[in-house]
C-alpha cells in the first residue's frame, strides 16, 4: 500500500470545461447545459462537460453527414487515409506520458497501466492504418464465363458509444478502423471520464483529418447516447459497455435496422486444473482480476479450481492479494488505484457486503487502511463461493473475485459455463488434449489457454450470449465498417434462359 496520506495528483494546465467538437469546432451545448466530472480521488468536482441532447447529436450528424457525402475522406485512396492515420499515432506516440497523466488523473487508473493504454492506443490506429491498405478483396473466377469480385464501400456515419475504463484506448479501437474505412464518426464517450477524449479533436486536427470527419458529443447515455442510437442518419453502432444498456441500445436501434457491434459484459472464468503451473496460474489470475482496479470486461472473475491443489490455490491466493500495492493512481508503485466513480464505488462495495453472506472472506473486504475518502478498494478474495451466489454469477466490475472448487472436468465446464455471460475464459493445465477439448467446449467468444489476455490485434474480440453481439478486430472491423457489394460480370455471350421467345400464334 502506497502512502495513504500524500495529496492526489493534480496535472498541470486542466481546462475548466469541456466542449463538444463538431465540423471542426469546439462547441457548447445548444441550450447552453453542462455536467460536473469528478476526481476519482477526492469525488470532488474539477471540471463541467457540455451536456448533449438531442439538438447537438442532431448538428454533430449533420456535419459527419456532409463530411461523409461532400467531403473527401472516403473518396481518398487508402493509403492516403492511412498517412494521416499513421501521423495521428505518431502524435499519440509522442504525447504519451500527458495522456496518460490525464487518463489516471480521471478514471483512477494506476499511471503505469494507462501509459500502456495510451500507447495500446497509438498501436491501433497503426494497425488499422496498415490492415485498410493490404486488404484484398475476394474475386471468384468460372473460367471462360464469369469474374465476381467483392467491392468494399464505407457506410456513412458511425456512431461510437464508448465506456469509462480505459476510455482512451477504447476510443481508439473504434476510431482506428471506422475512420480507415472512409466513413465519418460521432463519438460519444462516456460521461465519468471526457477528459482523454476531448485531446482527439486537437490530434486529428494536427493529423490532419479534414474537418466534419470526426466529432464527439458529451453527454449522459440516456440523453446523447439514446438519440446517436435512434438517429436515422447513423446507419451503424458500435458499443461498449453493460449488458443492460446494450439490450436498450438493441431495441432502439431495431425499427432503423442499423447494423450493431456490442461488447458487453462479461463473467469469466479462469479454470485451474491440478496439473497446472501454479506459479504462473497464481500470478495471471491475480492481475487478470486486480488490474485495471477490477475494471475491465474480459477480467477473470470468477475462479474454478480443482480440488487437489484448490487448498494450496487458495492460501497462495489469498496472500498474494494481500500484498497488491493500493494507492494514489499518479504514484508509480500502485497496482490498484481508485475506481472511476462514487456511484460506481457504491455498488462494488454494496457487493462486498453480499459475499459475505455467500463465501468466505479471505483478503480484502472494503477500504485499504487509511483511506477514508476517495474510490479506494482493497482487492477483495471470497472462496467457497457456490455458483448460485450472486458474486459468482453478475458483473461487478471491480477489484473483487470469487473462488469455487471442482473435482472433475464436467464439473469444472458447467461451472465456467454457467451464467449468463460467455466473453473471455481462461484455462490453465499442462494436458494438451484436455485444453483444446476445453477450449471448444467453454461459451466465450474468447479462450486464453496459460496465458492472460495476450491480444493478437489480428483476431476476433467480441463474446456470446449476454455478452455481446458481433466481432471487432482484424478482418472482422473491416467488414462491420464497410458494405460489402458483390458485382458479376459475364464473359462471352449471356448464361440465361430466354422467356417470351415465341409468338403465340406459332403455337
Amino acid at each position: 500500500m502506497t502512502d495513504p496520506t500524500g495529496a492526489g495528483h493534480r496535472p498541470a494546465d486542466l481546462p475548466e470545461r469541456i466542449q463538444h467538437y463538431i465540423d471542426g469546432e469546439l462547441v457548447d451545448s445548444v441550450d447552453g447545459a453542462t455536467f460536473e466530472v469528478l476526481d476519482p480521488v477526492s469525488n470532488e468536482t474539477y471540471l463541467s462537460a457540455a451536456a448533449g441532447t438531442q439538438a447537438d447529436v442532431d448538428r454533430a450528424v449533420a456535419a459527419a453527414r456532409r463530411a461523409f457525402t461532400e467531403g473527401p475522406w472516403p473518396g481518398m485512396l487508402p493509403r492516403e487515409r492511412s498517412r494521416i492515420l499513421h501521423r495521428v499515432a505518431d502524435i499519440v506516440e509522442s504525447r504519451d506520458t500527458r495522456l496518460a497523466e490525464l487518463e489516471s488523473f480521471d478514471s483512477g487508473l494506476p499511471i503505469t497501466q494507462a501509459l500502456g493504454q495510451a500507447r495500446r492506443a497509438a498501436e491501433n490506429f497503426r494497425f488499422f492504418a496498415d490492415l485498410v491498405v493490404a486488404q484484398a478483396d475476394d474475386t471468384y473466377k468460372v473460367p471462360g464465363r464469369q469474374v465476381n469480385y467483392v467491392n468494399r464501400k464505407p457506410i456513412g456515419v458511425a456512431g461510437l458509444i464508448t465506456p469509462w475504463n480505459t476510455p482512451f484506448m477504447l476510443e481508439s479501437w473504434k476510431l482506428g478502423p471506422a475512420l480507415a474505412t472512409g466513413n465519418t464518426v460521432v463519438l460519444k464517450p462516456a460521461e465519468f471520464t471526457p477528459l482523454s477524449a476531448s485531446l482527439w479533436a486537437g490530434i486529428f486536427e494536427e493529423a490532419g483529418v479534414p474537418p466534419g470527419v470526426f466529432n464527439l458529443v458529451n453527454g449522459l447515455g440516456e440523453e446523447a447516447g439514446d438519440a446517436l442510437v435512434k438517429h436515422p442518419d447513423v446507419p451503424l453502432i458500435s458499443f461498449t459497455g453493460e449488458s443492460r444498456t446494450g439490450q436498450l441500445i438493441f431495441a432502439n436501434a431495431a425499427p432503423h435496422l442499423k447494423g450493431l457491434s456490442m461488447e458487453l459484459g462479461g463473467k469469466s472464468p479462469a479454470v485451474v486444473f491440478a496439473d497446472a503451473d501454479l506459479d504462473a496460474a497464481i500470478d495471471a489470475t491475480i492481475f487478470g482480476v486486480f488490474s485495471l482496479n477490477g475494471e475491465r470486461c474480459t477480467a477473470g472473475s470468477r475462479i474454478l479450481v480443482q480440488r487437489e491443489v484448490y487448498g494450496e490455490f487458495v492460501e497462495r491466493y489469498a496472500a498474494q492479494a494481500r500484498r497488491v500495492v493500493v494507492g494514489h493512481p499518479h504514484d508509480e508503485r500502485t497496482e490498484v488505484g481508485a475506481l472511476v466513480h462514487p456511484e460506481h464505488f457504491d455498488k462494488v462495495m454494496s457487493y462486498i457486503e453480499i459475499g459475505r453472506g455467500e463465501g468466505r472472506l479471505v483478503a480484502g473486504g472494503g477500504r485499504p487502511e487509511g483511506f477514508e475518502s476517495g474510490n479506494f478498494v482493497a482487492p477483495t478474495v471470497f472462496v467457497d463461493v457456490p455458483r448460485d451466489a450472486r458474486i459468482f454469477q453478475e458483473e461487478i466490475f471491480g477489484p473483487v473475485v470469487a473462488i469455487t472448487p471442482f473435482d472433475t472436468e464436467e464439473e469444472a465446464l458447467e461451472l465456467a459455463n454457467g451464467v449468463r455471460y460467455g466473453l473471455a475464459a481462461y484455462i490453465w493445465t499442462n494436458d494438451l488434449r484436455r485444453a483444446h477439448t476445453f477450449a471448444q467446449s467453454v461459451e466465450a467468444g474468447m479462450v486464453w489457454l496459460n496465458s492472460n489476455n495476450v491480444r493478437d490485434l489480428r483476431t476476433p474480440f467480441g463474446g456470446v450470449k449476454a455478452s455481446g453481439l458481433g466481432h471487432e478486430g482484424g478482418y472482422r472491423s473491416i467488414d462491420f465498417y464497410t458494405d460489402q457489394q458483390a458485382v458479376h460480370i459475364t464473359l462471352g455471350g449471356a448464361h440465361h434462359p430466354t422467356f417470351g421467345k415465341h409468338d403465340p400464334a406459332d403455337r
